[in-house]
């Protein structure tokens, strides 16, 4: 880890939330091309990746770790059914344990350690100051059910997928940080099914690609692609469950407020297979960054200008920005005279 987790921060009320600079200069910026173009963009998430990005690991750990467990805490507390697993999915929650601990032990060992004696491990989560000894497999020896106890010590949002009959179900995950979908909604779904919504793709034949792409991961070759949206405010939890609390943000926009109010919201998700279980860990590790923040680098300003001035229309409305993309447009022109 290139810089520690720093003090706590807040996603909600008064957001306190901000990146250092290192942390802007490893934002991972989704943009490669000028014009916006619609894709799976799936590719190998090799490991190690680049020293010091987002990629360098299967998990990645940052100055916000503390800021988002305490943050995922009180989401739980709010509503527990943010996390959930099938009965049959009890052996892929062990085979997450045993992913999410082994890596995040060896890539972070001043932070995590992970002892095996047999089935008897002993973790040490140095950054919660938490320390438990369990029998791998026996969720009688957890304090938590299996998903929750991992859950709650990894940053990101995470689904288990049960793959059978040639599909994906999503049939287990915590989600308290999701872009505007519901785990307890999607809960059982059809990889089809939990994708409805998304404009365009259907029309492009991408999901049946992406589909068949998915079900052929193999063990310890993972795959990663990078998502994003916009989101008015620091604002982690924009679920359908809390829209009460955020629907109205997007009327607090004003041209003198713009580029600090909106966030740019890039989900890197990775997909890896899992050993026993042969289920796919679905991690949904989120970012966020203001237009501010994003606009000091000259190449990703000029870069956002073009993109979002030629965004197509179903994926304005389906993103969120119908109501401030013409205002959006116009202030980042300012870093695109030529534009």
């Amino acid at each position: 880890m290139r810089v520690a987790p720093t003090k706590i921060e807040t996603f909600r009320d008064d957001f306190t939330y901000s990146n250092s600079e290192f942390a802007i200069k490893r934002f991972p910026f989704p943009f490669p091309e000028d014009d916006y173009m619609y894709s799976v963009n799936i590719e190998p998430h090799t490991l190690p990746g680049p020293v010091g990005t987002v990629n360098e690991h299967l998990i990645d750990i940052d100055e916000h770790y503390l800021s988002e467990m305490r943050e995922r805490g009180i989401v739980l507390e709010e509503n527990p059914k943010r996390c959930l697993a099938m009965p049959h999915m009890d052996l892929a929650c062990w085979d997450m344990i045993d992913r999410c601990m082994t890596t995040m032990s060896e890539d972070y060992p001043d932070y995590f350690s992970l002892t095996k004696d047999g089935d008897t491990w002993h973790w040490h989560n140095k950054l919660l100051d938490q320390q438990d000894t369990f029998t791998f497999g026996d969720s009688s020896t957890l304090s938590l059910p299996p998903m929750e106890y991992i859950g709650r010590q990894v940053q990101g949002d995470f689904a288990l997928l049960d793959q059978r009959d040639g599909d994906l179900f999503m049939d287990a995950g915590i989600v308290t940080c999701p872009a505007d979908w519901s785990l307890a909604f999607d809960a059982g779904m059809s990889f089809k099914e939990w994708h409805g919504p998304v404009p365009m793709a259907h029309e492009l034949g991408i999901f049946d690609r992406a589909l068949k792409y998915l079900c052929a991961i193999q063990v310890n070759r993972p795959v990663r692609r990078l998502n994003w949206t916009l989101t008015v405010n620091a604002r982690m939890d924009t679920s359908p469950e809390t829209y009460p609390q955020w629907g109205t943000d997007r009327t607090t926009v004003t041209p003198e407020n713009i580029g600090e109010k909106i966030h740019l919201r890039v989900e890197l998700q990775v997909l890896d297979r899992m050993p026993r279980s042969n289920a796919l860990m679905f991690s949904i590790r989120t970012y966020l960054a203001s237009l501010e923040d994003l606009c000091s680098n000259p190449e990703w300003a000029r870069r956002l200008h073009r993109v979002m001035k030629g965004l197509p229309e179903p994926l304005i409305e389906y993103k969120g920005l119908t109501r401030y993309h013409p205002m959006l447009v116009e202030w980042l022109s300012q870093f695109d005279p030529v534009n």
